[in-house]
């Protein structure tokens, strides 16, 4: 199907200088109706799923698709209507929320690396690492909460560090094979919170609400500038994180789809050749399913 828009203008380049007040949150819709949004979302899982069928036949490259954003930003929502369509054998959701004991007790990426996706595999992170600097820089108790050496929190680099060890992380991993795609989902406070407060009003979203949401809400222009310094420090030409307008679930979903395929297919992912021992077990199969009939 074709793209209907070019998602080069939500992709952070390396080294660019991000100003989220200046980000829309909401562009014109890339849709006419609800039957056209319908449409289009299934076109577009369908080419996915068509990518992932060759991506798991493989069993060469994975896949890592992380998702952050601010509380309610539509993280799961995107997550759960993009991704039904591939086959769930092939496919890994991950959500991160706080760090247990014996998460504390390692370093900040190990919970993480348990869970990356394995060769073939779509691995997908509902948060993730970078919380390490963007909660865990917004709000000191939670750094303080790590039991890290002194010295090394009291370090003049100690954001900078983290930064860097992310970025060799995702370096490394882009060596050996895993394709990470990284989606800010860019919210307005005004949208945030006409979605809190349907999470209170309705009985059917009561279960989503935490009034930790509002905690952080009040933090709202501390988590837009720790989000900025990490799409600034941590987007590069072979991880990049894209900056997805939000305040409208629908397009964010299109948006997200087509950033997917694209990079799916530049991948240039193939079904494996047949060996010269199974080109010789296939033919030896079907001689012996043919003999089955002539004996009947």
């Amino acid at each position: 199907m074709k793209l209907a828009c070019p998602i080069s203008q939500f992709r952070v380049a390396p080294d660019k200088s991000v100003k989220l007040k200046k980000t829309a949150t909401k562009i014109d819709p890339l849709y006419t109706s609800d039957d056209d949004y319908e449409s289009k979302l299934a076109s577009y899982r369908e080419e996915i799923a068509h990518w992932q069928s060759i991506l798991y036949a493989g069993q060469q490259e994975s896949v890592l698709l992380i998702f952050q954003g601010m509380d309610s930003a539509g993280k799961g929502g995107a997550i759960r209507h993009v991704m039904s369509g591939i086959n769930p054998q092939g496919c890994q959701v991950h959500s991160f929320g706080r760090p247990s004991e014996e998460e504390l007790a390692h370093d900040y990426l190990w919970r993480c690396l348990l869970r990356l996706p394995r060769r073939g595999m779509i691995g997908i992170f509902d948060r993730s690492y970078y919380e390490e600097v963007l909660v865990v820089r917004v709000k000191p108790e939670v750094l303080a909460g790590q039991n890290l050496p002194a010295d090394l929190v009291k370090h003049k680099n100690f954001w900078k560090d983290r930064f860097h060890d992310i970025r060799q992380h995702e370096a490394y991993l882009h060596r050996n094979g895993t394709k990470i795609i990284k989606f800010f989902l860019h919210v307005s406070a005004d949208e945030q919170r006409e979605r809190l407060l349907a999470r209170i009003d309705d009985p059917e979203k009561n279960w989503k609400f935490r009034l930790g949401d509002l905690d952080c809400r009040s933090h709202w222009a501390d988590f837009q500038k720790a989000y900025q310094d990490c799409l600034e420090q941590t987007s590069t030409t072979e991880s990049p994180w894209y900056i997805v307008p939000a305040d409208d679930k629908r397009n964010a979903r299109l948006i997200i789809s087509q950033i997917i395929l694209q990079n799916m297919q530049k991948m240039e992912l193939q079904l494996p050749s047949a060996s010269p021992a199974l080109i010789q077990d296939l033919a030896t199969a079907r001689k012996l399913l043919q003999d089955e009939v002539a004996e009947r």
